[in-house]
């Protein structure tokens, strides 16, 4: 049903670093440079590996009528610096300003899209979210929700009662995409609709983007699960020589990710 932005993949090293949109890590200067991703354990060779397309000749093809063939692909958000954007939002009933950036180095972000302001399903996972803020406030994460709607729809959604199909009070700002750049940066845009996917990206500190998920329109989404997943992050982030195994949980025993570390794992579970 979506028809996702591609772009052309090359060989060359310079194609591949250039990004149509700004990434969050272009305003921010530390003293040492970003980890683009998250760190690997030394013993995990097999996450070491960088992409490079393969491009191959057809065998029958006669040496006269040799063609260039190239790759359509779209480089992976995930692992890559969050495309940054400042827009117009709506927080505790005012208008205000909202610079993804402003959050390098400060928290992390869950970034999520809906298609529209007075709909069906959207009232159910912007509630939710804000029901649950403050659950994510102590993992020192920010929530912004983003739809193609304006900071006026936004408000007025937010007067209505929520008995009436509204969202009284939210604890986390609405962005307005009326110009629709910041689906498209994220890949969530539904051209021939005009509408954003249920894309929903959760955004480390140093502004890079480590987990994603996209639901079509009549399928909402889990709390619960963004939950457990930033908590996951937070943890292989602070501990950069485990990973978390299917379904962990704080609490819950962690993997070593060696070929005979793991074993360990494996024989207690």
């Amino acid at each position: 049903m979506a028809c996702l932005s591609t772009s052309m993949v090359s060989t060359s090293q310079s194609t591949l670093t250039s990004k149509s949109a700004t990434p969050m890590a272009s305003s921010y200067s530390p003293s040492k440079p970003l980890n683009r991703t998250l760190v690997i354990p030394r013993s995990f060779h097999g996450l070491r590996r960088s992409f490079q397309p393969r491009f191959h000749r057809l065998a029958s093809a006669p040496r006269s009528s040799r063609r260039c063939f190239c790759v359509n692909a779209s480089l992976p958000l995930v692992g890559n610096p969050a495309p940054d954007f400042e827009a117009e939002a709506v927080f505790d009933q005012e208008f205000i300003k909202v610079k993804l950036s402003d959050y390098i180095g400060k928290k992390y972000v869950i970034l999520f899209f809906y298609p529209l302001d007075f709909t069906f399903v959207c009232p159910t996972e912007i509630i939710a979210f804000s029901d649950r803020y403050s659950e994510f406030e102590k993992l020192s994460t920010e929530i912004l929700g983003v739809s193609i709607d304006s900071v006026f729809s936004h408000l007025a959604w937010i007067q209505t009662d929520r008995k009436s199909g509204g969202l009284g009070d939210l604890k986390y700002p609405l962005v307005s995409d009326v110009t629709k750049s910041i689906s498209k940066s994220y890949e969530v845009l539904i051209p021939d609709q005009g509408i954003a996917l249920r894309g929903l990206f959760i955004i480390d500190k140093e502004g890079v983007i480590q987990h994603s998920t996209i639901n079509n329109l009549a399928i909402g989404r889990n709390v619960d699960e963004t939950l457990r997943t930033l908590q996951a992050l937070q943890y292989v982030q602070e501990n950069p020589d485990e990973v978390c195994p299917a379904g962990w949980k704080p609490g819950e025993r962690s993997m070593k990710p060696d070929p005979k570390l793991s074993k360990e794992y494996f024989a207690a579970i």
